[in-house]
C-alpha cells in the first residue's frame, strides 16, 4: 500500500509529496523546500522512516515546485525528471525566482523526460503518467489506479484550477486536460494538489466553477 506524506513548503505554501510503501523505496514529487529548516524536515522524515529515495519527479517547472531539486540531488544523488515541454521553465527558473524575491541555486540538468508512455514503479505498485498541459506546457499528473489517487500538481485544486496567465499557460488546454484526462477517473479518486487541501474527482466534477 502506498503511503503519501505531504509537506507544505516555501512562502507559496507549495505541497511537496513523498510516496512510499513497504519496499521502503520512495518517490519525491515537487520538492519545494527553500530554507534549511524545510530541507531538514524533509530529510529527517526520510531518515526516520528509513526510506530510500529512488525517483525525483517534477509535475511542472515553475520555480516554487523545483526549489529543492538541487538539495535532493546533493543529498541523495538523484536527478529530476520532467516533461520536455517544461524545460524552458527549468532553464529560466532563476530569472523567474528573482522576480518574486527568491534567490535559488543554479538549476541542475534534467536526467530524463517523461511522457504518457512512461510509468513509475514503487515496489509492486505502478503509477501512471498523464500529460496535462495548460498551467504549463509540459504539466503532468501521476495516477495510481490501484490506490485511487492522483498527484495533480497545479492542474486541479479544490474548487479551483491552476492559473493560465503565466508563460506557456492556456485555459483551453487546461480545461481540456481536466475534462478529458482527470475527469475520466472514477469519482472517488483523491486529488492531491500542488497547493491547498485534498479534494476528489467527483467533488470537482460537481462543484468546480472553472470547469463547465
Amino acid at each position: 500500500m502506498i503511503e503519501i506524506k505531504k509537506f507544505v513548503f516555501n512562502p507559496f505554501q507549495e505541497n511537496t509529496y513523498i510516496l512510499y510503501n513497504e519496499s521502503k523505496d520512495c518517490i519525491i514529487i515537487d520538492p519545494g523546500c527553500y530554507s534549511s529548516d524545510e530541507e531538514n524536515e524533509l530529510k529527517d522524515f526520510i531518515s526516520i522512516q528509513q526510506l530510500k529515495p529512488v525517483r525525483l519527479i517534477n509535475t511542472h517547472g515553475h520555480f516554487d515546485h523545483i526549489l529543492g531539486n538541487r538539495f535532493i540531488f546533493e543529498t541523495y544523488g538523484i536527478e529530476a525528471e520532467i516533461h520536455i515541454n517544461d524545460v524552458m521553465l527549468i532553464n529560466t527558473a532563476e530569472e523567474h525566482a528573482k522576480m518574486f524575491g527568491f534567490k535559488i541555486k543554479p538549476v541542475l540538468n534534467i536526467s530524463k523526460y517523461l511522457t504518457e508512455k512512461d510509468s513509475l514503479t514503487l515496489g509492486g505498485d505502478v503509477i501512471e503518467i498523464l500529460e496535462t498541459p495548460g498551467h504549463s506546457p509540459g504539466g503532468i499528473c501521476l495516477v495510481c489506479k490501484k490506490e485511487k489517487f492522483v498527484i495533480a500538481g497545479d492542474v486541479l485544486f479544490q474548487n479551483s484550477i491552476g492559473r493560465t496567465d503565466l508563460p506557456g499557460g492556456s485555459y483551453d488546454q487546461l480545461a481540456n486536460s481536466i475534462k478529458n484526462k482527470l475527469f475520466n477517473l472514477e469519482h472517488h479518486f483523491v486529488v492531491y494538489s500542488g497547493h491547498g487541501d485534498e479534494t476528489s474527482i467527483g467533488h470537482e466534477k460537481l462543484n468546480n466553477p472553472f470547469i463547465i
